[in-house]
């Protein structure tokens, strides 16, 4: 047996949580790193700013040192098919990190797929063709994976802003317009129970498209859509941190395994209305330690006979 490895290098399924990329980051993670994390994803909302990854990825390289966590991926959430400045700032933000992931000790870049505003969703398949076909194709050439987180964003089939990444009919227009193998899913349980659809056995088909996991979970009042519907006067469903939410992530960390699902589940946190204000990393640190048990707790070595 090898001990020199670390109990956490063997970790398959490592559990984390998000930093937004345009604060301080080294001094961010410097702060929450004896919690436990064990990845860090790092997120950009439509544009990296002033942010320059490579001084970045070298402050967060300083703040890792001498500890097992690592940065599980880079991630830009805007909308990369339109036109306008801010978009061209998106698509951009894209092509960095794809360049610079490597950077981070990363493979991994993970946003919205996209969209052409206000069309019904297969009008934005050949934009995407176009896109992410160049964009699948030099990140292959940097041996980088791409991965569509799976909100839906407010839109629907007929319309909507943001991302065409929706559900699974929109996954099979996405990959047959673009039959790479390094394109996959950033899943989530949340979004799916917030189209009312059960996420467990769409994870158990879809896991070998799933490069990465966000933990986020949420609750559904049914006795409000029963009575009021989704767009009545009373919230039908919150986010929740996982823990507090509907899912039961021992199912979601079984089936990741069973399928040999390896990566990160990061946890997204500024959702919960009840573990938020002074009490986000109260919610935060209590979803990281049920994920862990949810997992298994730690990994342990098997005697050597």
């Amino acid at each position: 047996m090898n001990t020199s490895a670390s109990p956490l290098s063997q970790e398959a399924i490592r559990i984390g949580t998000l930093v937004n990329g345009n604060l301080n980051v080294p001094g961010y993670i410097r702060q929450i790193l004896p919690h436990g994390f064990e990845s860090f994803q790092i997120t950009f909302w439509q544009t990296l700013g002033a942010v320059k990854l490579p001084d970045l990825a070298r402050e967060v390289k300083e703040v890792l040192a001498g500890s097992d966590t690592i940065i599980s991926s880079i991630a830009i959430f805007g909308n990369p098919l339109e036109t306008s400045p801010n978009d061209h700032l998106t698509l951009e933000g894209w092509k960095q990190a794809i360049d610079h992931a490597h950077l981070f000790g990363t493979n991994l870049v993970c946003g919205f797929a996209g969209r052409v505003r206000g069309k019904p969703l297969p009008e934005s398949i050949p934009v995407f063709k176009k896109v992410f076909g160049e964009l699948s194709k030099r990140a292959a050439d940097k041996g980088v994976r791409i991965a569509f987180e799976n909100c839906w964003m407010e839109g629907t089939w007929a319309s909507g802003d943001w991302n065409i990444a929706l559900n699974p009919a929109a996954w099979e227009l996405m990959f047959d317009a673009v039959p790479a193998s390094n394109i996959g899913i950033e899943w989530e349980p949340c979004h799916q129970l917030c189209q009312l659809i059960d996420p467990i056995p769409q994870l158990r088909k879809w896991v070998p498209r799933i490069f990465h996991v966000h933990g986020k979970d949420a609750t559904v009042y049914r006795d409000v859509i029963s009575t009021y519907g989704f767009n009545g006067p009373h919230p039908a469903v919150h986010h929740r941190h996982p823990g507090f939410g509907d899912t039961n992530w021992t199912d979601v960390i079984s089936e990741l395994r069973r399928h040999g699902f390896r990566g990160c589940i990061d946890i997204e946190g500024w959702h919960d209305p009840v573990y938020k204000g002074d009490l986000e990393m109260t919610g935060q640190v209590a979803a990281l330690n049920y994920l862990k048990r949810c997992r298994g707790n730690s990994f342990v070595p098997n005697p050597s006979i």
